[in-house]
């Protein structure tokens, strides 16, 4: 096997972040959680596995040309989830509703889609992070 295109790598992304943020639906609702919400209930290292799950998914970020001030964004996402992320119960329904991954996915697909001047502020639009 070769090495995964720039679309396999963007794909497999999107599908953690989608396993780990937003794959099940509370029934009878439109409340969409995933494992971060489930792994983080296992106090110290359900928070610790999930942020190093949104960790690779920033370096896969940056391995696919994200700029610096992207990182940086991405980056305080994760970090905001996980500080929150370790308070019990409040950090986990911070979990359902902030959607770390999501949004930084939103922040990539974002980025990559536009051609825009270095700098740009980057801004995400409804539902960028469902």
């Amino acid at each position: 096997m070769g090495t995964p295109s720039r679309a396999d790598r963007i794909a497999r992304i999107d599908a953690l972040a989608r396993l780990f943020d937003t794959a099940f639906v509370v029934p009878g609702t439109n409340i969409r959680f995933g494992l971060d919400a489930l792994i983080g209930l296992v106090p110290g290292i359900g928070d610790a596995i999930t942020s190093a799950v949104a960790l690779y998914i920033v370096n896969e970020a940056r391995a696919l040309g994200a700029p610096r001030l992207l990182i940086a964004r991405m980056l305080a996402n994760v970090a905001l989830d996980g500080v929150v992320g370790v308070i019990p119960l409040v950090g986990d329904m911070f979990d359902v509703a902030f959607r770390a991954n999501r949004r930084n996915i939103a922040l990539l697909r974002d980025h990559l889609d536009r051609d825009r001047p270095t700098g740009f502020a980057y801004r995400m639009r409804e539902g960028d992070y469902r």
